[in-house]
């Protein structure tokens, strides 16, 4: 342990810019630093204005978020150290005034950069815009700030998906970013979309692929700047702080959960042995604000990578993962069911499709015929495939697993006093899989599906009626599918009668020898 201040002490009177602070993981760092930190001065927040909604209306409506609960309980003014800041990544020059620019050049002490787009299937010009491009833009922002003493930057472990084994280094791209850029401003967008394959390779996808670009041109054009970078994999809700299975968003698994408690999805495409890496939100969160202290504090001579990880370290397998859920969909069901909850896992490409016909799209034809005939819009066919396309967008990493370094963690860990290292825990080893499953699907009933807990008998209730509904069904199926066979088969109506002279012989047997 080294002698260093402690890490709400370093953060005492320090300014901090933040942006992609309305989203998932923004929200907890932003509760995180206000209650773990409370003697900083001030959070900027660059916040993009909506139609409905000014900068100063939406830092409100985020403030109101239960996530606070705590904060306000120990500073009810707590706001009054979020300073909205007008501005646009997608804008020149962020789209932020002369005014709040001086501003942030004479005030801030450290960034954190976390604003990106996340959708896996957007189109190419975009994510080099938001992810590339935004990040270009916050490094020529911050080369003017006069007080500052680090810049964070939120990244992906995903960023170099087409390698298994991924160290905490910043790998070369196949084609230099500025190269890139150039390019794209004179093709029209059906070139673009027709080239986006051969230039992202193996990757799945344009975010993988931008990311990585965002991590070299940072070290590239950023190189005078006090750099670091943290690289989560799938983020998920929230493991202890600042509630248990706080979530939201329908993101990564989250989505799913719901879709498979709600008994919508049947068939999944994963590998039953693979590894589901998903990292609770508060880990990276905590990760950063301590990588923020040691990169302040130590001034390393190059950018540092840190991995916010488990799949090296605490492994839980996408089987693992079914059963837990199943379980807990089962204790706790969500209310309205389209049916019970079931899921099937396969790695094998055409039962998965055989079961997607079968369990998915024929119910949903029916379930839709249903809502014609009672003059309801149909919808199941609707759902089902925003379903398949959010689930072929994950299919790649549902069907492989990667192995990273955490050398960086350790080191981390070992800089921290005792107290800080339970304050801002990150290292994902002691995580209990099963009980934080449990809690991520109590949360998305929660806090996704806003439904109240104190109705769980009448959701219990409608389980038990749907699965009556089921055995009536399959009992009147195969009491028509066998009467059939019968009419048609001297061989099948001899195999009846025997049968039926087995139970009538049983049922007299018993009844003599109960007599008896």
């Amino acid at each position: 342990m080294s002698d260093l201040p402690t890490v709400a002490e370093y953060y005492t009177g320090k300014n901090i810019f933040i942006t992609g602070g309305t989203g998932f993981i923004g929200k907890v760092l932003i509760e995180k630093l206000l209650r773990s930190c409370p003697n900083l001065n001030k959070i900027y927040l660059l916040v993009r204005p909506k139609k409905s909604q000014n900068i100063v209306s939406r830092i409100e409506e985020l403030t109101k978020c239960p996530l606070f609960d705590k904060v306000r309980q120990d500073d009810p003014d707590f706001n009054k150290k979020l300073i909205p800041v007008n501005g646009d990544m997608m804008s020149p020059a962020l789209g932020i005034s002369e005014e709040d620019k001086q501003l942030l050049q004479n005030e801030i002490h450290i960034v954190f950069h976390s604003a990106a787009t996340i959708r896996f299937d957007e189109p190419l010009r975009l994510a080099l815009e938001l992810n590339v491009l935004g990040v270009r833009k916050m490094v020529q922002l911050c080369q003017d700030f006069k007080q500052l003493q680090v810049f964070v930057h939120v990244s992906t472990a995903y960023a170099n998906c087409d390698r298994r084994f991924i160290e905490e280094v910043v790998y070369p791209p196949s084609l230099e970013p500025q190269k890139l850029i150039d390019a794209l401003e004179w093709m029209d967008d059906d070139m673009i979309n027709t080239i986006t394959p051969r230039l992202i390779g193996n990757k799945p996808n344009t975010y993988t692929y931008t990311k990585q670009l965002a991590e070299h041109l940072l070290i590239q054009e950023g190189s005078s700047l006090p750099l670091a970078i943290v690289r989560p994999s799938i983020v998920g809700a929230a493991w202890k702080e600042p509630i248990p299975g706080w979530i939201d968003n329908y993101n990564g698994p989250s989505g799913l959960y719901i879709a498979a408690g709600k008994g919508i999805l049947r068939s999944m495409k994963c590998d039953f042995r693979g590894v589901a890496d998903i990292i609770p939100v508060d880990i990276p969160v905590n990760m950063l604000i301590t990588v923020a202290w040691y990169t302040a504090l130590t001034k390393p001579n190059s950018c540092l990578i840190y991995h916010s990880t488990t799949g090296s370290v605490n492994p839980f397998t996408w089987g693992e993962m079914e059963d837990v859920v199943m379980n807990t969909f089962k204790k706790i069901p969500l209310d309205a069911c389209f049916r019970r909850p079931k899921v099937a896992i396969t790695n094998n490409g055409l039962l998965h499709d055989f079961w997607v016909m079968m369990s998915h799209m024929i119910p949903a034809y029916i379930a839709d015929f249903g809502y014609y005939m009672i003059g309801k819009k149909p919808r199941m066919v609707k759902i089902y495939n925003r379903l398949h396309r959010a689930i072929g967008t994950l299919s790649f990493f549902t069907m492989h697993s990667w192995e990273w370094t955490y050398s960086n963690l350790d080191m981390l860990t070992s800089q921290l006093a005792p107290e800080d290292r339970k304050t801002f825990y990150f290292d994902p080893r002691p995580l209990h899989w099963p009980t934080y499953i449990e809690n991520y699907c109590i949360g998305t009933k929660k806090f996704l599906l806003n439904e109240d807990l104190s109705e769980l008998p009448a959701a219990r209730a409608h389980i038990r009626k749907l699965r009556n509904i089921r055995y009536t069904f399959n009992t009147i199926l195969a009491i028509v599918l066998w009467r059939t066979l019968i009419a048609r088969s001297q061989i099948a109506r001899n195999l009846w009668y025997l049968i039926l002279g087995l139970v009538m012989k049983f049922v007299k047997f018993f009844h003599i020898t109960s007599t008896i």
